[in-house]
C-alpha cells in the first residue's frame, strides 16, 4: 500500500495541534518550537506533494479512497490538481512564518483581571487552522470538504476573539468589546455561508445520488446525469453563496476589516492569505466544475461584483486611518481581481487568478508582518502616529515598502504577473469590465505610495526616535519572502507550469476556448 501523503499532509499539523495544547502552561518556550517545527515539517510533506505531483499525468492525483458513511455516499477521498497543490505549497509556507512572527503574541500579560489565553493555546489553533485548510483543497468528496469548509471557523473565532492585537488606542476594555464583535461578525457571516451551502449539499445528494466531486463532473460531463436549469442554478447559488462570503467579495465582504483589525498581525495574515483562500479555490473546483450551466449564466452579474469589488475595497483603502484596515481593504480589491479572473472564463483569467492567490498570500504576508513589527514598536494602529520611521529603522522602512510595491503589483514583483494575466484575460472577453478594473491598479498605487510617505518619511516623531531596526527573528520571517516575491516576479514558471493543465481542464468544465485574437480572426 502507497504511502498517504496527502492524508499526512493534513494529519501532521492537527496532530500537533493536540501536541501543542497539551504542552503544560509553564512550558510555553517548549509549545512554541513545537509548533514551529511541526510547521516546517508540514512543509516538507507540502514540498513532496508538490515535486510528486505530474502536470502532464492524471487530473486528480496522490489520490486516497475509502468508505467513511457508506449509507449516505460519503466517502473519505482525498486527490489534487495542479491549483489545489499550489495552494497546499502557499499554506504550508506562511504557517512557520506566522508562528515566528507571533512568537511573544500570546505571551501572558497582566491587565488588570485580564488575562491572556495560555501561549500553547495560540499556536495550537493556528496548527489546526493549517490542518483544516490543506484537508479542504485536497478533499474530493463534497461532504468531507464541507465539513472541514464549516470547521475551520473555530479555532478563527477564538484566535480573533481571544488573541487580538494589544494596540487599542482605547485600552483594554474597549479593545476586549471590539475583538468580540469582530470574531462574532466573522462567525455569524461564514456561518450563514455556511447553511446555505448546506443546503445546496443536500440538494446536490437528492440529485445525483452521491457526494463524489469526480463522479458527479463526469456524469455531467458525459450526460448521464441531467439537472434541470433551474436545480442548478439553485444549487450553483448556494455554493457560491458560502465562497463569495469567504472570500470575501462585495457586499459580503463587511466582516474582514473588522476581523484584520483586531487581530494580531500574524492571524490577520492567517484569515487572509490562507483561509479566505479556499473560497476562490472553491469556485474553481466547485461552482465551475459542478454546475458550469450556471456559471455561465451567472458570469455577467458576478464580474460587475467583483469589479465593485476592485474599485470600492482600493477607494476606501485610500481613506483608511488604520493601517490594518487599508491592509484589509486593499486585500478585498485584489479579491476581486480574483473572482474577475476565475469568472472571465480564459485561461489567462483564470491561469492569472490562480498565481494571484499564491501572490497575494505572499505579498500580503510580507507587508502585514512587517506593519505588525511596526505596530509593536509603537503600540499604536494609526497612521498618523508614525513619520519618518526610516530614519531610524532603514531596513523595516525598506521591507515595508517591498511589501507594498508588492500589493500595487510593481513589475518585477510577483503580484505584477498574475494582475496582468487576470485583465488579459478579462480584457480578450469583456473589454469593458477589463478598462473599468484597470482602474483599481491606479489606486493602489494611491493607497500604498501615501501610506509609506505617512509613515516613513518626512521628520521623525518624538514617539518613533527610539524605535528599533527589525531584529534576527524578524528578518527570518520577512527575508525569504521577499525573495520570493522578487522570484516569482521574475520567473513565474514553476507555477504556472504546474496550474496551467488544471485551468485547462476547468476550461473544458464550462466549454469554453479562448477568444482569437483580433489579427488571427480577422484572417
Amino acid at each position: 500500500m502507497s504511502f498517504p501523503l496527502l492524508t499526512a499532509t493534513a494529519a501532521l499539523p492537527a496532530v500537533g495541534a493536540i501536541a501543542t495544547a497539551a504542552v503544560p502552561a509553564a512550558r510555553r518556550t517548549a509549545a512554541k518550537w513545537l509548533a514551529l517545527v511541526v510547521s516546517l515539517a508540514t512543509l516538507v510533506l507540502a514540498v513532496v506533494v508538490l515535486v510528486r505531483f505530474d502536470p502532464d499525468g492524471a487530473r486528480y492525483q496522490l489520490t486516497e479512497s475509502h468508505p467513511w458513511i457508506a449509507d449516505f455516499g460519503v466517502r473519505y477521498d482525498l486527490g489534487v490538481d495542479g491549483i489545489a497543490a499550489v495552494l497546499i505549497a502557499l499554506t504550508a509556507l506562511l504557517i512557520p512564518f506566522i508562528v515566528l512572527a507571533g512568537w511573544h503574541d500570546a505571551d501572558p500579560l497582566e491587565t488588570g483581571s485580564k488575562r491572556w489565553r495560555p501561549t500553547q493555546g495560540f499556536f495550537a489553533l493556528i496548527l489546526a487552522v493549517e490542518a483544516m485548510v490543506i484537508i479542504s483543497f485536497e478533499s474530493t468528496d463534497v461532504f468531507l470538504f464541507y465539513i472541514f469548509f464549516e470547521a475551520m471557523l473555530i479555532p478563527m473565532y477564538f484566535l480573533i476573539g481571544g488573541f487580538g492585537d494589544r494596540a487599542h488606542e482605547h485600552g483594554e476594555e474597549a479593545a476586549s468589546t471590539q475583538r468580540s464583535y469582530a470574531a462574532v461578525k466573522f462567525l455569524l457571516y461564514n456561518l450563514v455561508g455556511g447553511l446555505i451551502m448546506l443546503a445546496a449539499v443536500i440538494g446536490l445528494y437528492v440529485v445525483a445520488g452521491n457526494f463524489s466531486l469526480t463522479e458527479i463532473a463526469q456524469a455531467r460531463a458525459n450526460g448521464s446525469l441531467h439537472m434541470a436549469t433551474s436545480t442548478e442554478r439553485w444549487l450553483f447559488l448556494g455554493f457560491f453563496f458560502a465562497f463569495a462570503v469567504k472570500a470575501p467579495l462585495w457586499p459580503l465582504h463587511t466582516w474582514l476589516p473588522n476581523a484584520m483589525q483586531e487581530s494580531t498581525a500574524p492571524v490577520a495574515v492567517l484569515i487572509t492569505a490562507v483561509v479566505d483562500k479556499v473560497g476562490t479555490f472553491a469556485m474553481l473546483r466547485y461552482c465551475l466544475q459542478l454546475f458550469p450551466e450556471a456559471s455561465k449564466w451567472a458570469t455577467p452579474v458576478i464580474l460587475v461584483l467583483a469589479v465593485i469589488g476592485i474599485i470600492y475595497g482600493a477607494l476606501l483603502a485610500v481613506g483608511q486611518r488604520d493601517i490594518k484596515r487599508l491592509v484589509a481593504y486593499a486585500s478585498i480589491s485584489h479579491f476581486g481581481f480574483i473572482i474577475l479572473g476565475i469568472f472571465a472564463m480564459t485561461s489567462q483569467g483564470q491561469s492569472g487568478a490562480t498565481l494571484y492567490m499564491v501572490n497575494h498570500g505572499i505579498s500580503t504576508a510580507a507587508l502585514m508582518l512587517v506593519a505588525g513589527f511596526l505596530i509593536s514598536r509603537r503600540g499604536s494602529r494609526l497612521i498618523a502616529d508614525y513619520g519618518g520611521v526610516q530614519k531610524v529603522a532603514p531596513v523595516l522602512a525598506g521591507t515595508f515598502l517591498i511589501g507594498g510595491l508588492a500589493t500595487l503589483s510593481l513589475p518585477g514583483l510577483a503580484p505584477f504577473v498574475s494582475e496582468f494575466l487576470v485583465l488579459v484575460g478579462t480584457f480578450t472577453r469583456y473589454p469593458a469590465i477589463g478598462i473599468v478594473a484597470t482602474f483599481g491598479i491606479v489606486l493602489a498605487a494611491l493607497y500604498t505610495l501615501v501610506l509609506y510617505q505617512r509613515t516613513m518619511t518626512g521628520p521623525v516623531k518624538p514617539e518613533v526616535s527610539a524605535m528599533p531596526d527589525l531584529r534576527a527573528r524578524e528578518l527570518v520571517v520577512v527575508a525569504p519572502l521577499i525573495v520570493l516575491l522578487i522570484f516569482l516576479g521574475v520567473y513565474p514558471k514553476p507555477v504556472t507550469d504546474i496550474v496551467n493543465p488544471a485551468v485547462k481542464q476547468t476550461m473544458s468544465d464550462v466549454h469554453k476556448t479562448d477568444p482569437k485574437p483580433e489579427a488571427e480572426a480577422a484572417k
